[in-house]
């Protein structure tokens, strides 16, 4: 078992967890169905993989998927792209989001500065129907594309929710997003309404958004009309152009109707990270997503009416797309919009406690940065899971989260893609959670690593792959009329079979250790190194605010080159390269210590904090790194273009 330095769980179950959980309710109904006792999780994991339609069928059952026309059957003969699933069925993802009715909180929105709108079941089902019926006025019906380059708040979700009650696909940017980087994306799909922010707050300051937007529409000959979301008191002045407030102000709205769609009828274009070439347009499935999305909220997370729950994330974010299918739970979503360190990285912990939150979500860098920053901790009596994703979460930072949120809290690790806008493996509140390994593979996923001969191995590094369909897969791809783009991007390397990308290790008790993207993989003396390998020996070393491994060709060899940014403002000594190589050496091996360390005031990372490693790379082999703009923080490249013409000048 590599990389697991202390065998002792960091958390286990409790003795009843069986009895009270939803997965174990589930446990039950699927013995019950398939005639047999699963002596445990991999046991049922096996039977989803293995009898799919089975599994699927009844997961719709139990999660109470609403269907307007029953499925003629839950899948076609499976094919890898091409499967079929519920064919036949009716179903509108709006109407399953918006059954509860109540006065119950469904959204808590919150900037910076505070809470800025608490909005009920109720009212978030009426700002519905009216946002739906000024869609239709404005001539927007099924497949027509509506964009959003908005923040994470209320009108977000209402339009989102309103353009899937008439079967027209929402695409979204965060509001951060240069006027190129948005064409780069909603420019490919052809948008009729746009919905765009006037402005944002991040950090706590003030960012204009206007003529972005301006510039945006222009460019767009598709678009009919275009709603700016202003702060109350700011007016709109551009011709043709209309508030958020006045259009969705109906008093004599029609009373709203859920079109009955296909399983399959797309529900949102989502868009690769566009840091090494122009986004591809992902085009995701109502259905897919609904199932596939309540399976890992309810089976893996456990979530339930009760549960109050935080995702940090923006609107551009495949995160964004599954929080929001938390609301066929009944339960509350809460909303950040806005910087998640300002004005202290213990913003969002005081957060949980001022809103009572359940279940906290967030990335894998912010936990770093609160461990390495010493962030003040303390005990958090509402909160019962925390779940983390974008990039692999070290050991070390396990263990300070586990601290940080509490004994009783589980840490859930989870990782997918926006190609599957979902998980492959994530949590389990039935198992043990042990420090830098996501608990369990998904429930239906056929997930395995393959060698390099594309056999399955255990305890051992590979690459991930998915053996079997899923309903959560694109749909297509934009301008994709013969589907090859798609058949390129997941399946050229094994022929009908899912290739992800990651490198990862299933360890023999079924848990998995992500290793990081196989396709920024070094291989330094023909040996392939996954670049996390040489980021956790870095962890306890407290000067190193942040890292970036990449590959330099040197003739036909390559080497690495680490680059560090030192937090502590006193630079890369002698002394401390020697440590770091010393530290990679014995935690690692020889062969990952970097030949050429390189100290940088920053790393590049894409908008939703993921490290752009392959940005870098292409930087060292002296290419051109397309959509900057795609970046958080596209200037520190600069930094790295530098350090390039230097480490070749010192080669000669």
């Amino acid at each position: 078992m590599s990389q697991m330095e202390h065998p002792e769980p960091l958390w286990r179950p409790s003795p009843d967890a069986r009895q009270r959980t939803q997965l174990g309710r589930f446990w039950r109904e699927a013995e019950a169905r398939a005639g047999r006792t699963f002596a445990d999780y991999a046991a049922l994991h096996r039977w989803s993989v293995d009898e799919g339609e089975a599994f699927w069928g009844l997961y719709a059952e139990f999660a109470d998927i609403r269907f307007d026309t029953p499925a003629e059957r839950v899948k076609g003969p499976d094919r890898m792209p091409g499967t079929e699933w519920f064919p036949g069925a009716r179903l509108n993802y709006a109407k399953n989001c918006l059954r509860r009715r109540d006065e119950h909180p469904a959204l808590i929105a919150v900037t910076e500065e505070g809470v800025t709108a608490t909005v009920s079941y109720r009212q978030l089902h009426r700002q519905v129907e009216c946002c739906t019926d000024a869609m239709r006025e404005a001539g927007i019906t099924s497949g027509d594309r509506v964009a959003g380059m908005v923040g994470n708040g209320v009108e977000a979700i209402v339009a989102f929710l309103a353009s899937a009650s008439i079967g027209a696909i929402w695409s979204a940017c965060s509001p951060d997003f240069g006027a190129q980087a948005a064409l780069a994306r909603l420019g490919q799909i052809a948008p009729k309404l746009l919905i765009g922010n006037a402005s944002y707050r991040y950090g706590g300051r003030h960012f204009d958004c206007v003529d972005t937007v301006r510039e945006v529409a222009a460019a767009l000959p598709s678009l009919r009309r275009v709603v700016l979301v202003a702060p109350e008191g700011e007016t709109v002045d551009d011709d043709g152009w209309i508030s958020w407030d006045d259009f969705i102000d109906r008093p004599g709205a029609a009373p709203l109707a859920f079109a009955p769609l296909p399983f399959d009828h797309p529900l949102y274009i989502l868009y690769s990270s566009g840091t090494t070439g122009p986004p591809k347009c992902m085009v995701h499935g109502a259905g897919g997503s609904l199932v596939q999305h309540r399976k890992e909220h309810q089976l893996h997370t456990d979530v339930t009416a009760d549960d109050v729950m935080l995702y940090v994330t923006t609107c551009g974010w495949m995160m964004w797309n599954w929080l929001v299918t938390g609301l066929p739970a009944g339960c509350t979503l809460v909303l950040y919009d806005g910087s998640a360190g300002h004005p202290g990285l213990g913003r969002l912990w005081r957060l949980i406690d001022e809103l009572d939150i359940t279940i906290f979500g967030t990335s894998a860098p912010f936990l770093e940065t609160c461990m390495r920053r010493r962030t003040p901790t303390w005990a958090h009596p509402s909160l019962r899971v925390v779940l983390s994703t974008g990039s692999p979460l070290s050991p070390a930072a396990f263990r300070w989260t586990q601290a940080a949120a509490g004994a009783d809290v589980r840490i859930s690790s989870i990782a997918g893609g926006t190609d599957l806008v979902s998980c492959f493996v994530l949590g389990n509140p039935l198992l043990p959670v042990y420090a830098g390994e996501i608990q369990c593979l998904g429930l239906g996923m056929d997930v395995a690593a393959f060698d390099a001969a594309g056999t399955p191995v255990v305890g051992t590094q590979g690459e991930l792959v998915c053996r079997r369909p899923f309903p959560s897969m694109p749909v297509r791809f934009w301008n994709d009329a013969d589907g090859q783009a798609y058949r390129r991007a997941y399946f050229e390397t094994y022929p009908d079979i899912w290739h992800h990308g990651d490198f990862i290790e299933i360890t023999p008790r079924g848990g998995v250790i992500m290793y990081g993207r196989s396709d920024a993989t070094l291989n330094p003396g023909g040996v392939r190194i996954g670049t996390a390998e040489i980021y956790r020996p870095l962890e306890r070393i407290e000067w190193v605010a942040d890292a970036l491994a990449a590959g330099m060709r040197r003739g036909a060899s390559e080497e690495i080159v680490l680059f560090v940014v030192v937090g502590d403002g006193a630079g890369l000594s002698r002394e401390r390269v020697n440590e770091l190589r010393t530290v990679i050496r014995r935690e690692a091996s020889p062969r990952h210590a970097p030949r050429r360390i390189v100290e940088v005031p920053a790393v590049p990372r894409t908008r939703n904090g993921k490290l752009a490693e392959l940005a870098v790379t292409r930087i060292l082999r002296g290419e051109g790194v397309p959509n900057r703009e795609a970046l958080a923080n596209p200037e520190c490249l600069d930094a790295f273009e530098r350090a390039r013409d230097d480490l070749l000048a010192a080669a000669k």
